[in-house]
C-alpha cells in the first residue's frame, strides 16, 4: 500500500490491483495493514481535546441517497456533539459529502489553527480526505475512471487523520460490517458499525439495520426509531447536484418529507447512543428531534459556513 500511494507503480498496475481486490474478499489482517499505511503517510491532526465523533459511511452502495451522513453531522453539532467529519468526492454517486459543502462555498483546508478554529466557534470541522491524504493523489483519477468502488471505500472510514476515539460507520455489505468489528475490537474506541439489511450503508429505513459496536450485535426495525417502512424512492437523492442542494437545504430548515427526516433523525440517534452509550434510543431520538426542529442544526450549518467564508479572507 505504502508502494502504491507513492506511485512506484504505473496506471495499469494500479487498476489491475483495484479490480482485484473487487473479485475477491479482503482480510482483517490486509484491512488493518492497508489503513496503517494510509495513516502513517497521511497529514495528522490532533483534536483529541474536543473528542469528537466521525460519521461517515463507506459509499459505494450503488443507492444514490440523499446527503444522510453529512446532515447527520450538523443535526448531531446542534444537539452540542462535537463532530470531526471526514469526508471526500462521491466517486459512484453525483454529491459525496466533500461535492455538497464544496457546491455551498465550503473551503476545505488542512491547517491546523482553521480547523481548531472551527471547532471552536461551530462544533464541528471538515475534513476533506485529499488534503489529507496527499500520497493518494495518484490513485484518485484512477478511482474516477474505474467509476466503481474499490477497497479504498473500505478504508475511507478507517483513515480519518484525527484518529477520532468515537466513529459511527455504515458499510456497504454484511461481510465488509463484520471485518470492520472484528478490527474494531482489536483497536478499541467506542463504535457503531451498521448496515442496513437490502443494501444500504446507512439507516435508510427501507429495511431493518444490522447493528455492531461495544455491546455487541443486534438488529434494530424501523419501528424503534418511530418510522414506518420506506421505499427505496422515498429516501433517492437528488439526479443532479442543485437537486442534492435543494434537498439537503429542505431536510435542514425542517421541510423535508417524513421518510427523509425520520433517517436523519434516526442516524443521528444511534450517533448520539454511540457518544453517550449511557442514553436510551428514546432520549437520543429527542435530542435529534429538537436539533432538527429548532433550527440548531441550520444555525449550525450556517455558523460553519460563516466561519469559514472569515478564514478564507
Amino acid at each position: 500500500m505504502t508502494d502504491l500511494a507513492l506511485g512506484k507503480y504505473n496506471p495499469s498496475q494500479m487498476a489491475a490491483f483495484l479490480a482485484a481486490y473487487g473479485m475477491r474478499a479482503i482480510t482483517v489482517p490486509e484491512l488493518m495493514g492497508f489503513r496503517d499505511a494510509m495513516l502513517n503517510l497521511c497529514i495528522p491532526i490532533n483534536l483529541k481535546v474536543y473528542d469528537p465523533i466521525d460519521v461517515c459511511g463507506t459509499g459505494g452502495d450503488g443507492k444514490n441517497t440523499f446527503n444522510i451522513s453529512t446532515l447527520t453531522t450538523f443535526v448531531l453539532a446542534g444537539a452540542g456533539y462535537p463532530v470531526a467529519k471526514h469526508g471526500n468526492y462521491g466517486v459512484s454517486s453525483i454529491s459525496g459529502s466533500s461535492n455538497i459543502m464544496e457546491y455551498f462555498g465550503f473551503r476545505f483546508t488542512n491547517k491546523k489553527d482553521l480547523i481548531e478554529e472551527s471547532m471552536e466557534k461551530t462544533g464541528i470541522c471538515f475534513l476533506h480526505a485529499p488534503l489529507f491524504h496527499p500520497a493518494m493523489k495518484s490513485i484518485a483519477p484512477i478511482r474516477r475512471e474505474l467509476g466503481i468502488k474499490t477497497f479504498f471505500n473500505m478504508l475511507g472510514p478507517l483513515v480519518n487523520p484525527c484518529r477520532p476515539n468515537i466513529q459511527m460507520i455504515g458499510v456497504f455489505n454484511l461481510e465488509l460490517a463484520r471485518l470492520y468489528y472484528h478490527l474494531f475490537q482489536e483497536s478499541g474506541g467506542r463504535y457503531v458499525i451498521l448496515h442496513s439489511l437490502d443494501g444500504y450503508d446507512e439507516i435508510s429505513l427501507t429495511h431493518t439495520v444490522k447493528i455492531f459496536q461495544n455491546q455487541g450485535e443486534s438488529i434494530l426495525d424501523p419501528l424503534l426509531f418511530h418510522s414506518r417502512v420506506f421505499h427505496p424512492e422515498e429516501v433517492a437523492g437528488g439526479k443532479s447536484m442543485e437537486e442534492s442542494a435543494g434537498l439537503f437545504m429542505k431536510i435542514l430548515n425542517g421541510e423535508g418529507t417524513e421518510a427523509q427526516s425520520r433517517v436523519v433523525l434516526a442516524n443521528t440517534a444511534m450517533a448520539i447512543t454511540c457518544i453517550k452509550p449511557e442514553k436510551s434510543l428514546e432520549e437520543a431520538l429527542q435530542e435529534a428531534e429538537i436539533s432538527l426542529k429548532d433550527k440548531r442544526a441550520l444555525e449550525r450549518f450556517n455558523k460553519l459556513l460563516e466561519v469559514n467564508l472569515a478564514q478564507a479572507v
